[in-house]
């Protein structure tokens, strides 16, 4: 890399649930490694209704147990965002589909990932579900496929800043 970080975007459908919990968690494990300054993370969604908010008080309350401080305020994502990130991390195949869409350009649809793609740990799951409707279970689940497949992710991530 040329001394410009590295920026990530991670996507769910409204930015209150998966994608601030999946930036949190990131977000930890990129300053542990001591990569704060190579690596940017944000999180967004492909539905505006929340925007402004912060994310679902279950998520916060599941995610400060763990040791996660979720304090991202909810956003849609804008067509500028495809262009500006290096990569674009979508929950599932809708949050995919909705990028894809939105992508300009095939470079700009080249850098959208599923998340499923780097879960190792639960391989009933190739996606990481929406919690919304759930119960603490859900969102549970989902904390537990977001730690798994964020490890993967930065170890992927590394071999593109080297």
């Amino acid at each position: 890399m040329d001394g410009k970080k590295y920026k990530i975007l991670i996507v769910c459908l409204g930015n209150i649930c998966r994608s601030p919990a999946a930036e949190e968690v990131l977000r930890q494990l990129v300053a542990e490694r001591g990569l704060a300054n190579r690596i940017e993370i944000d999180s967004a969604g492909t539905y505006g209704g929340h925007s402004g908010q912060l994310p679902d008080q279950r998520m916060r309350v599941h995610a400060r147990r763990r040791g996660y401080e979720l304090t991202h305020r909810a956003r849609r994502i804008t067509g500028y965002d495809m262009g500006d990130f290096d990569m674009i991390v979508a929950m599932d195949d809708a949050n995919r589909i909705d990028l894809e869409r939105l992508a300009r350009t095939p470079e700009e649809k080249r850098k959208i990932v599923m998340i499923g793609d780097y879960i190792t740990q639960n391989p009933h799951y190739d996606y990481v579900p929406d919690p919304y409707y759930e119960g603490s279970e859900g969102f549970e689940l989902a904390l537990d496929l977001l730690e798994d497949a964020c490890v993967q992710l930065l170890n992927k991530i590394m071999t593109k800043i080297k």
